[in-house]
């Protein structure tokens, strides 16, 4: 069976406006906090290396004060004091030396350097970055004036100390900072995700009220919306007073159409049925019979263009309600069939005895399975016609079988499109499958073919039962 389904892009694949906000808005949020959280950084480092640094000058000037001449020697008695406030800082360690003015080491590490820039007299104690014994430490330099007779000059105390104690506060600040923004940003995301549903609300509820829409009511539509989108709104006004004005425009062409292109139809053959008595001669009879034939294909194309118009046309503004399938099939299966029909051609309708309830619109039906049949009994036809309806898995499905020799199975897959036809030098317009294939997907269904085993070919146009309801077959 040959199906035919419209394409349709799935709404959930689109990108949403609100995801669009949150991704940006998300964004600006994260540089935000890494922004904070780098400041928070810089910031505990300095907090820690004041706080450390406030301990290690404390230290220095102790042991500066602990500096003395005595005897006409230079001595230095180092309070305890001093390292209890270096000990504060249990992780790390520390390093001191006391220089003379002569430069040499009276206690301490020898190989402890003092920086270059350390301090004249008078100047507060000079802390700085160095490096000792590999390792990175804070130092502290102070200087003090000697004025004894024995001895002039200036002696230096240097103090460092390790810097793990102050990375570890550093850390722990900056760690905090992290926590704090980590808190802050989820609670700005969570709240301007909840203001962007909020904002898009009325968003919503216009697609709410479009979609709720009788698709014959093409009025202005009249919502309460934000100023944002009253410009939306008004374009979508705008192009529905259009729309209604074209809508209006192809009705009224279409129903003129059919008036007055059937009419002179009709009355043309008439008028050149009404010849045939007083044409003479076999040319003449074979002439007239050509253009009897031009005639009737000219009759049949334009009324399964107008058909087709108008089949497009009401799947566009007629909403779909419950009806009788075997009602509607019975309806095109009277009028499909001619009067003048061979009597020896055996015409059958078959369906089930209680309704069979679909959700469609009776008149595209009819006139799917119109040209179902007036296309077998044009092309296929030859001495059986059978149309059933019959209920089959769950689903609703006209057949139309005839003995002829049907459509070749390559050709299948082109006959549910317009124009395309097997039968184009015998009147075969490639109209009728294309409507009834339209149709059908209007209504969820589809159109296909099947050969007969014994001989003989069917056109199945299948759609869904109506919720709620059973049918008999």
């Amino acid at each position: 069976m040959i199906r035919s389904e419209p394409a349709r892009l799935s709404a959930e694949t689109r990108p949403s406006l609100a995801s669009r906000l949150m991704l940006r808005i998300g964004a600006l949020v994260a540089a935000g906090a890494v922004i904070l959280v780098t400041a928070a950084w810089y910031y505990a480092r300095a907090a820690a290396d004041d706080a450390y640094d406030q301990l290690l000058v404390g230290a220095v000037l102790q042991m500066t004060e602990g500096l003395a001449v005595e005897d006409g020697e230079l001595t230095v008695s180092l309070p305890v004091s001093a390292f209890e406030l270096l000990g504060l800082a249990g992780q790390d360690r520390i390093f001191y030396r006391v220089i003379d003015p002569a430069g040499r080491t009276l206690t301490g590490y020898d190989d402890l350097a003092p920086p270059s820039e350390a301090g004249a007299v008078g100047d507060r104690p000079l802390v700085t970055d160095g490096r000792h014994g590999g390792e990175a430490v804070r130092m502290a330099v102070a200087s003090r004036r000697l004025t004894d007779p024995a001895i002039s000059g200036t002696a230096r105390v240097v103090v460092a100390q390790t810097e793990r104690a102050r990375r570890d506060l550093a850390r722990e600040l900056t760690l905090r900072v992290v926590g704090l923004v980590a808190v802050m940003a989820a609670v700005a995301v969570t709240g301007t995700m909840l203001a962007i549903r909020y904002a898009l609300r009325p968003v919503r509820g216009m697609g709410e009220a479009l979609g709720r829409r009788d698709p014959h009511d093409l009025t202005p539509l009249s919502t309460d919306v934000p100023r944002e989108l009253g410009p939306f709104v008004g374009s979508i006004n705008h192009f529905m007073g259009r729309l209604d004005q074209r809508v209006g425009g192809l009705q009224r062409f279409i129903a003129d159409a059919a008036h007055q292109i059937r009419t002179p139809l009709t009355a043309l053959s008439a008028q050149i049925d009404l010849l045939e008595p007083a044409v003479s001669g076999d040319e003449g009879l074979r002439h007239l019979t050509r253009v009897q034939d031009r005639l009737r294909e000219l009759a049949r194309l334009t009324n399964q263009l107008l058909s087709h118009a108008m089949v497009i046309h009401r799947a566009d503004v007629v909403q779909l309600k419950a009806v009788d399938l075997v009602d509607v099939t019975r309806r095109a299966f009277r009028s499909a069939i001619p009067i003048t029909i061979d009597h020896d051609t055996l015409v059958s309708f078959d369906a089930p005895p209680r309704p069979v309830m679909v959700l469609g619109d009776p008149v595209s039906l009819r006139e799917a399975v119109a040209n179902c049949i007036d296309n077998a009994l044009t092309h296929g036809v030859m001495s059986r016609l059978e149309v059933r309806v019959v209920v089959r898995d769950g689903r609703a499905a006209i057949e139309v079988e005839d003995d002829g020799p049907g459509i070749p199975a390559e050709d299948w897959p082109h006959m549910l499109q317009r124009f395309a036809t097997t039968r184009a030098g015998d009147g075969g317009t490639g109209l009728g499958f294309a409507i009834a294939a339209e149709v059908m997907a209007a209504h969820g269904g589809e159109l296909g073919f099947r050969v007969v085993e014994q001989g003989g070919f069917v056109v199945i146009a299948t759609m869904p039962l109506a919720p709620a309801t059973g049918g008999g077959g």
